[in-house]
């Protein structure tokens, strides 16, 4: 995916939002690319972890992909002012997104590629209890309930499944990322970053990212795997451009870009498919176990997500 594939009139909505109160053709045909390419995102970044290690990895691509929103915001004529009310959202939100990325991108020293994308795609259901307790007219209804216990059951279920790989600190990792982007995706919702441009909270949330992962990157001293960048395969650099450019940058563009246009909930339950598309790649690509319990959970998270996005 390019960036030719976001609408060219992005800017023109996101200042003047048009919501939609179910999802089109369009959106449904962009959310299930977005979650096949965040399937394959988990995979690429633990192929070349023994080349480029984690706080690297993360590093190099937020700070590629940021370069590019930035010049995608200079091309549409988006401006960033301080002062527009999105400062203090967009900060907190970037430092949610790059908290969420360092704990996949240690976890997955620590846990399979399959058990993250299961992990971490609990963010629905963070983001439907959040705002069950701070919206009134976001309370659950008993099936919605019933919908979060089997997923959170499921959930447990996979968890403790231990013959599919991984570790304890892996996979809480995972969870904790989770978390942090059920966290991002409200403070979205619930503040001025919902009228924004979807350019712009992206690129708080790279700026975040870039700045702290060079950070960690400085502190733990993997820095020191640059003096071997004439050596990355092929591999190495594939993967970093399919991060940067086509994950990172493209695909999360889109994912804004209908977040602000779409019901939060319809929106997020497309995302039970990218760890459908990510344990079947992990699967392939990797030779990693799936397992029955494994599958049992992804189908248990699943059915949740269903239950808690039926309209009343």
């Amino acid at each position: 995916m390019s960036s030719n594939s976001i609408p060219a009139d992005t800017a023109t909505l996101a200042a003047t939002p048009v919501h939609h109160a179910h999802l089109d053709l369009f959106a449904v045909v962009c959310l299930v690319g977005c979650c096949a390419l965040w399937g394959l995102n988990q995979v690429t970044i633990k192929l070349v972890l023994p080349e480029v290690p984690a706080m690297l990895q993360l590093a190099i691509r937020s700070g590629v992909a940021f370069a590019l929103v930035l010049l995608w915001m200079r091309h549409r004529g988006i401006r960033w002012s301080p002062r527009d009310g999105t400062l203090g959202p967009g900060l907190l939100s970037g430092t949610l997104f790059a908290i969420e990325f360092a704990c996949i991108f240690i976890g997955l020293q620590h846990t399979t590629a399959a058990r993250s994308v299961v992990f971490i795609n609990t963010s629905p259901f963070i983001v439907a209890i959040v705002l069950a307790l701070l919206l009134p007219s976001a309370r659950l209804r008993p099936l919605q309930v019933v919908g979060l216990v089997l997923a959170f059951g499921s959930v447990a279920l996979a968890f403790a499944d231990r013959t599919s790989g991984g570790d304890l600190l892996g996979d809480l990792l995972v969870l904790g990322a989770g978390l942090m982007w059920g966290l991002t995706t409200v403070v979205i919702r619930l503040s001025a970053l919902r009228t924004a441009p979807s350019e712009l909270t992206l690129a708080y949330q790279l700026g975040m990212a870039t700045l702290l992962s060079v950070v960690a990157t400085l502190v733990t001293g993997q820095t020191q795997a640059l003096a071997n960048v004439a050596q990355w395969s092929a591999l190495a650099w594939g993967s970093l451009f399919y991060q940067a450019g086509i994950v990172t940058f493209a695909s999360y563009l889109l994912w804004f870009w209908l977040l602000t246009r779409y019901p939060t909930t319809q929106v997020q339950a497309f995302v039970f498919l990218s760890p459908v598309f990510g344990t079947l790649f992990a699967g392939v690509v990797l030779g990693e176990p799936v397992t029955a319990l494994l599958l049992v959970g992804l189908a248990g998270v699943g059915i949740g997500l269903s239950l808690l996005n039926r309209r009343g």
